[in-house]
């Protein structure tokens, strides 16, 4: 494919200035429509290296407000990165709604790695363990970039591609002054060497992340003049074409017919709530599973495996308790605990699961969270704080968060702590009459007690479609509060152990 690109394209210096300040024009009115309708926007610069990539930004970036934008340098991963979920530190450098990220450089390096070693694996005729990571990569990648732009964001994709005599006349001129010759590294050079290699990874990568939400832009960059005019104008229909989007999103939701009655899935009103423990038993188990998960912290934290724990489950069901008994024992620098209540100003100006991803532990450590992005399909859906669309939506959203995490190498654990009605009100009561425990009880409690039967089927729903391979729900009879703790407890166990065991064996 890039073989095939006609590098030979170009304009004169003249006939750039005719059209470039027009262009820059429209480029800062429609910045400016979009941070009205909200619209966040990402432009990724990819390409060889000397093909003009930071020329190329700084051209596009004079028809923007620089109040509204930032541009990312995307070099190599930091050590605190090199802890995290590769794509960690993408979501976290996020434009909020109405701003714009420019990123040199992206997720597609991680990609290229993949893809070159995976390609000398074969050189070498050794076992393909690459490949498997690569397409892992591939996937994780796609997930990613859907998420982005079907909540809105737009996602423009630039490569830009010049040939081999061209890289190596660019990287010469470079190293021939002294205030540029830095730019020139060891891995541009190995580049130019293996420069037909390098473009068979890139051509691989394109072909498979070129996705109608997120397409390929391929820029003929030999000649600059060319490429400045054709990265704009393209720009400029991105934006345009967000925003004939968000106009005809606002008509579509205005004569949207009201759908029927949601459909219970029943898998609530199976839970045996009648399970028990009694106090004696408790103690001794929970005294043996604490140690147990003390010693499994350090080796955990040893192989730099990273877990992540969600509670969910109705008002008054233990979660609070359950965490409790889970880290008492624990080392407190490898947890982190992290209670999750609306989403405030600021985190409204985001992707809903960009305030979690933020949170997400670095390896060998435990993130815990006391209700979860969850909340997505149940509060925000029964409440119509998200429209229809969007909660049906995250149902595949969550589903791909979890599966980016578990290629990370994370163990994930997802409790549904459920109690009946008639507990949760003896609960609240309680809560009621001791001094100690008011706080924990609140007027908006007793509201959301008034819609038990729809939580019930947007529970039922979620467990249905977001019980995964990579990431099972675990459903805890939580009537009994010690037989709760315990199971919480166990299936940690169970599940630290499994990870540390596959570990060890690979």
């Amino acid at each position: 494919m890039l073989e095939k690109v006609d590098l030979s394209k170009e304009i004169t210096k003249e006939e750039k200035r005719k059209q470039i300040d027009e262009l820059l024009k429209r480029l800062g009115f429609l910045q400016r429509r979009c941070k009205e309708e909200k619209i966040p926007i990402i432009i990724l610069f990819e390409g060889l290296c000397g093909a003009g990539k930071g020329t190329q930004i700084s051209e596009l970036i004079q028809g923007f407000d620089p109040r509204g934008f930032k541009v990312y340098s995307i070099g190599e991963e930091t050590e605190e990165e090199r802890f995290h979920p590769f794509l960690w530190r993408f979501w976290i450098k996020l434009p909020k709604k109405g701003h714009i990220a420019i990123l040199d450089r992206s997720w597609y390096q991680k990609l290229l790695k993949e893809g070159l070693k995976h390609k000398n694996e074969i050189a070498k005729k050794e076992n393909h363990k690459e490949k498997t990571k690569l397409y892992g990569s591939i996937k994780d990648t796609l997930f990613f970039e859907e998420q982005l732009q079907k909540d809105g964001m737009v996602v423009i994709k630039f490569f830009l591609h010049i040939s081999k005599k061209e890289q190596a006349h660019r990287l010469e001129k470079l190293k021939e002054r002294e205030e540029t010759a830095w730019r020139v590294t060891k891995e541009a050079e190995k580049e130019n060497k293996k420069y037909k290699q390098y473009l068979t990874v890139f051509e691989e990568i394109l072909e498979k992340t070129d996705a109608s939400f997120a397409p390929w832009n391929i820029i003929e960059a030999e000649n600059k003049e060319f490429a400045t005019i054709k990265i704009i104008k393209l720009a400029i229909y991105y934006l345009e074409q967000a925003l004939l989007e968000k106009e005809k999103k606002k008509i579509d939701e205005t004569v949207k017919e009201k759908k029927g009655k949601p459909i219970s899935f029943g898998v609530l009103s199976s839970v045996d709530l009648s399970k028990t423990l009694n106090k004696d038993t408790y103690k001794k188990k929970m005294d043996k599973l604490q140690k147990k998960l003390e010693l499994l912290q350090n080796q955990i934290y040893q192989l730099r495996i990273p877990v992540i724990i969600g509670f969910e489950g109705f008002d008054a069901a233990g979660k609070g308790g359950a965490i409790k008994r889970l880290t008492s024992h624990l080392d407190p620098r490898g947890y982190v605990v992290y209670p999750t209540s609306a989403p405030n100003d600021l985190e409204k100006q985001y992707h809903y699961l960009w305030r979690f991803w933020k949170n997400m532990p670095k390896d060998g450590h435990i993130s815990i969270f006391d209700r979860t992005w969850y909340g997505r399909v149940m509060v925000e859906r029964i409440e119509h704080f998200c429209s229809e669309e969007e909660w049906i939506r995250a149902y595949t959203e969550i589903n791909q968060m979890e599966e980016q995490l578990y290629h990370s190498g994370a163990v994930i654990l997802k409790f549904w702590l459920h109690i009946d009605k008639d507990e949760q009100e003896r609960r609240f009561k309680r809560r009621m009459e001791v001094p100690e425990k008011q706080w924990k009880i609140t007027d908006e409690d007793w509201r959301n007690r008034k819609k038990w039967e729809e939580y019930e089927v947007a529970v039922d729903e979620m467990l249905i479609r977001t019980s995964t391979i990579h990431a099972p729900w675990i459903v805890v009879e939580a009537n009994c509060k010690y037989y709760a703790r315990v199971k919480v407890l166990e299936s940690v166990v169970e599940a630290l152990e499994k990870k540390i065991e596959e570990v060890l064996s690979e």
